[in-house]
């Protein structure tokens, strides 16, 4: 019985990759299989255009495509994982180091500090369009993303909801937070393994528009998962973030490329982006107050001699 529960904790998506922590070199790994990936979803998207509808493919193609992206990551992660837990430390993907608080608690910090976040990020995310589409070829590339966006989450609201806020908060936080991050701040300064990650987190978007977003939530992320080594709390900031753009796209009439500084009254604004930004520092210093169990931050240490998977050829 002790065997066969063993197997099955280990043979699980944190337990199984809980050996692999890559350094600089294996996060570039990690974008080398993503891109892969992401051809492997193409051409089966490819594929799918050749026996179905149009419609279908658009309206349906990124649930089947969008973790097609991660797989190759995922089996990579998990094969080196698998053959480091021979003779190496891991660490968990998920833990729970929540200090002073009550993990309930800490959650609804948590969405409060991603509304925040969004309201304190709509200047300078501004700002970065506006220097990206200065020039009209710039802009005809951004309406050309644009168009090419709304076609593929064009579908129906469950399955843009399912792959925005369902998919993209699990996969991404899984390779960005749980695998990269974590493998980052056992090789370096914790300040600087959460800058890269972030930037890792905007490269994988690929394209300008969205990069500096990521990068700013990449932060935020970074610096909960830093402080609390829990990946289901950054995959809630995701999932609010996600979330609430894809609700507001499909049930109100504000269209999800504009921004606030261009539809409110500066006397509006102003106030606003003061309090949001107020508020979000606040949720920082909340976090700020857990205390750390080490410098690489609160990612608890799995022992070898109780949690290393077991030899599949001893019976």
């Amino acid at each position: 019985m002790e065997l066969f529960a063993r197997k099955v904790n280990n043979y699980n998506l944190y337990g199984t990759h809980s050996w692999y922590v890559p350094g600089i070199g294996g996060m570039f790994a990690m974008l080398g299989w993503f891109v892969v990936g992401a051809l492997l979803g193409g051409l089966v998207m490819l594929i799918l255009m050749a026996f179905l509808p149009m419609k279908v493919v658009t309206d349906y193609g990124m649930v089947v495509m969008y973790p097609l992206q991660f797989l190759p990551a995922m089996i990579y992660v998990a094969h080196k994982s698998q053959r480091n837990s021979l003779f190496e430390t891991g660490y968990k993907l998920d833990s729970k180091n929540f200090g002073p608080y009550k993990g309930w608690i800490l959650a609804l910090i948590t969405v409060v500090l991603t509304f925040s976040l969004m309201v304190a990020s709509d200047l300078p995310n501004y700002a970065n369009y506006k220097l990206t589409t200065a020039t009209p070829r710039m802009k005809e590339f951004y309406d050309s993303f644009l168009e090419t966006m709304k076609q593929v989450t064009g579908g129906p609201f469950w399955s843009s909801f399912l792959v925005t806020a369902i998919f993209a908060p699990v996969f991404e936080e899984w390779m960005c937070r749980g695998v990269v991050l974590r493998g980052l701040l056992t090789k370096m300064k914790p300040a600087w393994a959460i800058v890269v990650s972030a930037l890792f987190f905007a490269l994988i978007h690929g394209n300008p528009w969205q990069a500096l977003n990521a990068f700013f939530v990449g932060l935020v992320m970074g610096y909960v998962y830093y402080k609390t080594g829990s990946l289901l709390l950054t995959m809630l900031i995701h999932f609010v973030n996600n979330g609430s753009a894809v609700i507001a796209a499909q049930f109100s009439n504000v269209d999800e490329t504009e921004y606030w500084i261009e539809t409110m009254p500066m006397g509006t604004y102003i106030p606003l982006i003061i309090a949001g930004t107020a508020v979000l520092a606040a949720c920082i210093w909340a976090f700020y107050r857990i205390p750390l169990q080490q410098e690489r931050g609160n990612i608890d240490e799995i022992p070898v001699e109780t949690e290393t998977p077991l030899d599949p050829h001893i019976a």
